[in-house]
């Protein structure tokens, strides 16, 4: 597809996020609420099945999941709420409605990432379809399972800040331990609704649905702004609906126009009760605030403004949370040098656990147990003291991760201890000069980065240990004398 110049329309996107959230049993019975499960059609029962004369039960975990994001995210907590059902007809819809949420969701307004919300709200998950050739099959473990949507409003402008908001959303939903929002297993999926005007109004509003990762998202949302624009350079209009996101050839498909509310027939659930929130202590919002852990966006202002940390490495510790618990533990041991533990925790400890074949990832592993602490807190002073050279520092840490214990005895036996003592660096920067004579000369003849080839030479003749600025001086001053 052809793409036109953006920069004379006005791009609007307003998301719809739908988050299965982490319960012990689903929305309204005892079936068990397991992501995990692969045999189909095991955690059923009557009334997630919609059988004829059952009644359903409220989750009341469910509704504290969703109760808390409101709070986290500052939006309204709802006093009244209650529960309708949403009339549509398709195979994996069990009842022939979903229970859901329309004009009193459990959480109005609030922000996040920049982002204002117009609602929060719980319903019930529907059955997974799966399509063979000729035929169908649906497998109804996922019928009935607590199902949080968010709804912004149409406010973002741009595909990063959709892509950013969802990402910050999932981390959310992890923080609060109200789901893994783990998008390739389908535990959340985006809509985006995208509309392209090039007046200050807002265009044809088009929706595509189910996108399961942020790259989707992301493509998704950029074919549907170039093909909005192309129609609209070629004098047509853009027809509001549905379109589906073909994953194999990046674009979006016509499903269906677009529905509107009418066209569900919600009405209030009449085997549901009605709740009167405020009425409930533990539902209490000073209640709920004490009960959240440090969210996303604190923790990550508290490493970069309070810690003084970089944002990337921020980032790690804010997205990891093993990586994030082992630093704020290191923080405690250290009494300063944040920023060199930074370093080393995400470059050169995340990639002794990336190359080791015995481990997938930090998951798998107890870091804290494979390297102590103590021990790379005391590595991280001796950095700091000029004690081991960069270069030291690095094999110290491969022989913590490998077993041994106590950086400094490591650095004696290894002769791995920095020295800025001339007279024993003499004898490495005599070798280093007659071993290397036409560098010396380009750097006689102005070639600066002659020096440090000479320095680095140095470096491994010394095995590291040589204090690299006190190397570097003494060999300017045996050339030029």
């Amino acid at each position: 597809m052809e793409r036109a110049p953006e920069n004379k329309y006005k791009v609007t996107i307003g998301l719809e996020i739908h988050a299965e959230l982490k319960t012990r049993t689903k929305m309204f019975c005892d079936s068990k609420n397991d992501p995990d499960e692969e045999r189909p059609n095991v955690n059923i029962c009557p009334v997630c099945m919609g059988y004829p004369g059952t009644l359903p039960v409220i989750n009341k975990e469910a509704v504290k999941h969703v109760l808390k994001m409101g709070v986290a995210v500052g939006g309204e907590i709802a006093d009244f709420t209650e529960f309708d059902r949403k009339n549509y007809f398709y195979p994996d819809i069990p009842k022939g409605y979903q229970i859901s949420q329309y004009k009193f969701p459990l959480v109005k307004g609030g922000e996040l990432n920049g982002v204002k919300l117009t609602r929060i709200h719980l319903e019930e998950d529907t059955a997974r379809s799966t399509h063979h050739g000729n035929y169908s099959l649906i497998d109804f473990n996922r019928a009935g399972v607590p199902l949080m949507e968010l709804v912004t409003e149409p406010v973002i402008h741009s595909v990063k800040d959709a892509s950013a908001f969802a990402k910050e959303l999932q981390l959310l939903l992890q923080y609060l331990g109200a789901g893994e929002a783990n998008m390739e297993k389908g535990e959340m999926r985006v809509e985006a609704n995208i509309s392209v005007s090039d007046t200050d109004d807002f265009g044809t509003k088009v929706e595509v649905k189910n996108l399961n990762s942020f790259k989707a998202v992301e493509k998704a949302i950029e074919y549907e702004v170039a093909r909005h624009i192309e129609v609209i350079e070629k004098g047509e209009k853009v027809v509001q609906e549905t379109r589906g996101w073909d994953e194999v050839k990046e674009v979006t498909f016509s499903q269906r126009t677009k529905e509107d509310s009418h066209d569900y027939r919600y009405f209030p659930d009449p085997d549901l009760p009605k709740l009167r929130l405020s009425q409930i202590p533990e539902f209490a919002e000073d209640v709920l605030k004490t009960e959240l852990p440090e969210l996303p966006w604190n923790k990550r202002n508290r490493y970069i403004e309070v810690v003084g940390v970089k944002g990337e490495n921020a980032e790690v510790f804010v997205r990891d949370n093993v990586w994030g618990k082992y630093f704020d533990a290191v923080l405690q041991a250290l009494s300063g040098n944040a920023q060199i533990a930074a370093n080393y925790i995400t470059s050169d400890l995340a990639g002794l656990v990336k190359n080791d074949t015995s481990v997938k990832d930090t998951g798998s592993i107890d870091i804290f147990s494979k390297v102590a602490v103590s021990d790379f807190a005391r590595l991280m002073e001796m950095i700091s003291e000029n004690l081991v050279s960069s270069r030291g520092a690095k094999d110290i840490l491969k022989r913590l991760y490998d077993g041994e214990k106590d950086p400094e005895k490591i650095a004696k036996d290894g002769g791995l201890l920095q020295t800025s003592d001339t007279s024993v660096l003499e004898e490495v920067i005599g070798k280093v000069i007659s071993e290397n004579p036409n560098v010396v000369a380009d750097y006689k003849n102005g070639k600066e980065a002659a020096l440090q080839f000479l320095v680095g030479q140095g470096m491994k003749l010394s095995k590291g240990s040589a204090n690299p600025e006190v190397l570097k001086s003494e060999l300017i001053r045996k050339i030029s004398g």
